[in-house]
């Protein structure tokens, strides 16, 4: 794993600490404005959102208690819709702000990441709604059902979809952030490689606190995320930079 040094101006010369804050203040608020901007969006469609996110619910008989409850429910759905959109551009605000440290030709790189970023996040979005939400709501909704029957809040329902989805469209982002970062030197397939026993038991932590306390989920939700870091090895050795390369 490579160490870089501090980021240059144009001039070649190191960037002050107060340059460095007042770039991250207006990254941050573009990106602050973008998520404004797509979540008015997804408000403006929250009727045909809810009608996909409702859809695997299936029978289940959703219900809510508070008066301010679905306000609630409507405004979260939105905002994490306006996340979603902007994923693509947040990861671009993030990446300028970061190239000041690229070379000319590392940044080249940048665009063509763009497009898979929206690519992998889709992907994982698709995984968790059509794979992973399906057997979770299942479990949810009949364990202890020989006890007591299940009366969901439509809050607790969307607040455990819209965090499966979320989670599940960042976890596919791995090959693409690993295969960037080796590209540039950061990283090695090698070094991945030498990690893979701590990302092991990270995945199976990781599946335990996103999905119910059964094996099942947690398998679904580890084993997807191992298969990704597998392949993130492989892109790396694949297209990182050779080790002549990095120490030039």
């Amino acid at each position: 794993m490579n160490v870089r040094g501090p980021a240059t101006g144009e001039a070649g010369k190191p960037l002050s600490i107060l340059v460095h804050l007042a770039e991250l203040r207006k990254r941050l608020l573009r990106s602050v404005i973008a998520v404004a901007i797509a979540t008015v969006l997804a408000f403006i469609f929250y009727h045909q959102i809810f009608d996909i996110l409702l859809y695997p619910a299936g029978e289940i008989n959703l219900i809510f208690v508070e008066m301010t409850e679905m306000l609630g429910t409507i405004f979260r759905v939105c905002l994490v819709g306006g996340i979603m959109l902007a994923v693509p551009y947040l990861t671009y605000e993030f990446i300028m702000f970061v190239s000041p440290a690229l070379t000319s030709s590392e940044k080249r790189y940048v665009y063509l990441v763009l497009p898979w970023v929206a690519i992998m996040f889709a992907l994982g979005v698709v995984f968790g709604y059509f794979i992973l939400i399906p057997p979770t709501l299942r479990f949810l909704t009949s364990f202890g059902g020989d006890i007591a029957t299940a009366q969901i809040r439509i809050g607790n329902y969307i607040s455990i979809v819209t965090r499966l989805l979320l989670v599940t469209g960042l976890v596919f982002e791995m090959p693409v952030v690993t295969t960037f970062l080796s590209r540039i030197g950061v990283i090695s397939g090698r070094w991945l490689a030498s990690k893979r026993k701590i990302v092991i038991v990270a995945a199976f932590i990781l599946g335990a606190m996103i999905t119910p306390p059964d094996a099942l989920s947690q398998i679904m939700m580890a084993g997807p995320l191992l298969v990704l870091y597998e392949l993130s090895i492989l892109l790396a050795r694949i297209f990182g930079k050779k080790r002549k390369d990095a120490e030039a």
